[in-house]
């Protein structure tokens, strides 16, 4: 089957086309606007539904371009429809909703967190239990998954997430937007001695990132340099991370690892999962393409999900907020 997946949840607008025959993606195209949200220092919902709108008509050419399909060969349609940013999402879903209508072919809504589950496994086969860390701008969550659809949440943030933490960080540091990537740079590079920040205790496997955030501006009112500062701030996030991420693979006696969100891009996280790979743990990654927002981890689940509940209505909506 031929399967589109869209993505508009954030400030991405990505269309892949994926062959569930062949269990391969054969395009993944994303329009990225970090630069309208730089002056901003974050994504402005209004301007973000307005690329959308501007671009998906490209994205979308190009995806078949890249695929080498024409319209017609198109078999299923899915779409993120929750959770994230409403003006933004409506512009996905209402496209999708477009062609599903006019083909007449079957339409499938998807959940953005699931994709993003099961994104290190887009052409191979995921384990039957695992432990998923969501580590993104909008969401750090720690996961149990026993299968599609059986999920235990065992921990997420109680505040920002990791990488809301890491925009702020930099925008306090003066060095711009996103700062995820900025600061990892400056991280790689770095040489000098690391600064002492807090770990906040918070208990179970929950995460907060407030206490740290404020330990950095403290640290930069008192003239820290912002390298130093950026490089003991990523020290800190990302040890801060995989120490509960330890705890709960011990906890749960599971073996298998997914890591997946814009953050599991960063060096030192797959720097740190490498250490729990020799450890004797399976670590599993999304390639570099899949870590950001993108249509193809959408099309893998949403086919899948297809297969398990059939096709959704045309009149099913967008929410903003949805548990998994």
């Amino acid at each position: 089957m031929i399967v589109l997946g869209i993505d508009t949840s954030c400030d991405d607008t990505s269309i892949a086309v994926y062959d569930s025959s062949k269990n391969t993606v054969l395009s993944n195209i994303v329009s990225s606007q970090h630069q309208f949200h730089l002056p901003f220092g974050g994504v402005v919902p209004e301007i973000a539904a307005r690329k959308h709108a501007e671009n998906i008509d490209i994205v979308f050419e190009e995806a078949l371009k890249v695929a080498g399909i024409k319209v017609k060969d198109i078999e299923l349609i899915t779409v993120t429809r929750a959770p994230g940013l409403l003006p933004a999402l409506l512009v996905g879903l209402t496209f999708g909703k477009g062609i599903a209508y006019c083909l007449n072919i079957p339409f499938k809504g998807v959940h953005h967190i699931e994709a993003h589950v099961f994104s290190p496994f887009i052409g191979s086969t995921p384990p039957e239990v695992f432990l998923a860390l969501v580590v993104s701008g909008g969401h750090t969550l720690l996961i149990l998954v026993e299968g599609l659809g059986k999920y235990r949440v065992i921990g997420k943030t109680l505040d920002d997430a990791v990488g809301e933490a890491y925009d702020k960080v930099a925008k306090m540091l003066g060095l711009g937007y996103p700062g995820g990537p900025i600061i990892d740079r400056i991280f790689k590079s770095y040489s000098g001695e690391y600064l002492e920040l807090p770990k906040p205790k918070v208990p179970g496997f929950n995460y907060s990132f407030s206490g740290l955030k404020t330990a950095v501006r403290r640290l930069v009112e008192k003239g820290y340099p912002a390298e130093q500062i950026a490089a003991s701030f990523q020290k800190t996030a990302i040890e801060y991370l995989v120490g509960k991420l330890k705890k709960a693979l011990k906890e749960f006696n599971v073996k298998d690892i997914a890591v997946s969100g814009g953050v599991s891009a960063n060096s030192l996280l797959r720097e740190k999962l490498l250490e729990l790979q020799e450890e004797g743990y399976r670590v599993h990654l999304p390639k570099m393409e899949y870590t950001s927002d993108n249509g193809a981890m959408v099309a893998y689940v949403g086919f899948k999900r297809f297969l398990l509940e059939g096709e959704d209505p045309l009149t099913l909506n967008a929410v903003a907020r949805l548990g998994l």
